[in-house]
């Protein structure tokens, strides 16, 4: 599933995730996986994750950047 990490844009259903892939090549990969509710937003702040539940409550779950080297392989940036 493709999310907006514009921080505006709310997730349409229930998603758990464990890492988040951007466009250029780059994955967040999360400490511990997290499930998003229908309605929260996410995203990026000082290279950091950012969730905003849709009752205005932030987190800002653990993890670490990565490259993405080869189909299925992350290395840590």
């Amino acid at each position: 599933m493709r999310l907006v990490a514009d921080g505006a844009t709310p997730t349409s259903r229930l998603v758990l995730i464990k890492d988040l892939e951007t466009d250029d090549g780059y994955a967040f990969e999360l400490a511990s996986p997290l499930f998003l509710a229908a309605g929260d937003r996410i995203a990026f702040e000082g290279g950091r994750l950012v969730v905003v539940r849709a009752g205005g409550v932030r987190l800002s779950p653990a993890g670490d950047w990565s490259t993405q080297c080869g189909p299925g392989s992350l290395r840590r940036r």
